[in-house]
């Protein structure tokens, strides 16, 4: 009969010799880490490693066994890179970041701009955060604004990036790619959306509402028990409330923020029409420049990996090892790559740190591409 404890006092021995053996070779890759230093080889060598997984898996027998091999080899050949850099950072031969650190964001005597028309949630972000004692104006569009501040038009501008409610702003997740714009900080507004018609308007007359997609999405419900309301959407929440003014038709209204109803002169007929009543968006603040404050703790990257398996998961392996705390991850398919995706991702952490360094060096070695969009 088979007794457990022996089993488990075999498996224990065996588990020291092992351990015994992962420190020894750690320490020979030590040694492989300080040549490649000298001689400024690259850490990852994937010819390699690839040569080196086919031959521990033809030292195992059966399939399970050497897809078992594979998969603890790739672990330990991570390790061993993770290592690597780790000593190219006490080595300050870690790529240098070209971040400028400052001491706090200007923002006095600065020009700001913003998509939509005046009442639009931007509109309002950008006096959160800013204060109302600047030169701002309004574009068409997020890629206009995206534009006006990388051809040195505004020096800022006030992109909305995620509602609590609907999720992220995709568009301009791909515009932070598309544009050389680094994000320099953000800013949270609790949208309290409403429902505005004419002043000679009521609610039983009203066929058609206006909103953006997004403020339609967010009061699903109440637009739900109104089956009957045709809704069309439009590039801003403000957009509509003006558009509702143009139209002067008493049957249609907007779906905008009281801010917009009061600069319109339109009558609010129902207050808080939004579903969720804590929903927040989180604006991004963006810069022509590359810089970052002393105290930023929001780091925020961009990678497209392999299109293979573990890819992923070996990519985010630097974050684990580096000690940092991922707080996000969202996909986005890259254009004319059919099935393929880039990865945005914020972790906490600030460029000074060694250990952000450490992990982006890491990923950079093994990913197709990176960009850091931000440290704020």
């Amino acid at each position: 009969m088979l007794n457990l404890e022996a089993i488990r006092g075999q498996l224990d021995e065996l588990d020291s010799e092992l351990v015994a053996l992962f420190e020894k070779r750690m320490s020979l890759c030590k040694e492989v880490a300080e040549f490649k230093i000298q001689t400024g080889k690259q850490v990852l060598d994937r010819k390699r490693e690839a040569e080196k997984i086919q031959a521990v898996r033809s030292l195992a027998h059966g399939e399970l066994n050497r897809s078992g091999v594979e998969d603890v080899f790739k672990q330990i050949m991570a390790v061993s890179r993770k290592l690597q850099y780790q000593m190219l950072a006490e080595h300050n031969m870690l790529d240098p970041i070209h971040f400028q650190a400052v001491d706090t964001i200007k923002k006095d005597h600065v020009t700001v701009v913003y998509q939509g028309v005046p009442g639009a949630y931007s509109q309002s972000a950008m006096f959160q955060y800013f204060g109302d004692e600047i030169e701002y104006y309004a574009v068409h569009t997020w890629d206009d604004a995206m534009k006006a501040v990388s051809e040195g038009k505004a020096d800022y501008a006030v992109l909305p990036i995620e509602n609590s409610s609907a999720g992220m702003v995709v568009d301009v997740c791909d515009l932070l790619i598309k544009y050389n714009n680094i994000i320099v900080d953000e800013c949270y507004l609790k949208v309290n959306h409403a429902l505005m018609g004419l002043a000679d308007s009521d609610i039983r007359q009203i066929q058609t509402v206006y909103s953006h997609p997004q403020g339609l999405m967010q009061c699903a419900n109440y637009l739900e028990a109104h089956k009957d309301w045709e809704t069309i959407s439009l590039n801003n929440t403000a957009l509509s409330a003006q558009t509702v003014v143009q139209h002067n038709d008493p049957s249609k209204a907007a779906i905008a923020s009281e801010l917009a109803a009061k600069l319109y002169g339109l009558k609010i007929l129902e207050h808080g029409v939004n579903d969720n009543k804590d929903n927040t968006t989180r604006f991004l603040i963006v810069a022509p420049t590359r810089i970052y404050r002393k105290n930023a703790k929001k780091l925020s990257i961009c990678l497209e990996i392999a299109h293979e398996s573990g890819s992923l998961y070996q990519t985010l392996s630097h974050i684990i090892y580096n000690d940092l705390n991922m707080t996000k991850i969202e996909s986005r398919p890259i254009p004319d790559k059919a099935w393929e995706y880039r990865f945005f991702i914020d972790m906490e952490g600030n460029l000074g740190d060694s250990s952000v360094q450490n992990a982006l060096k890491g990923m950079k070695e093994e990913v197709m591409s990176l960009k850091v969009l931000g440290n704020y």
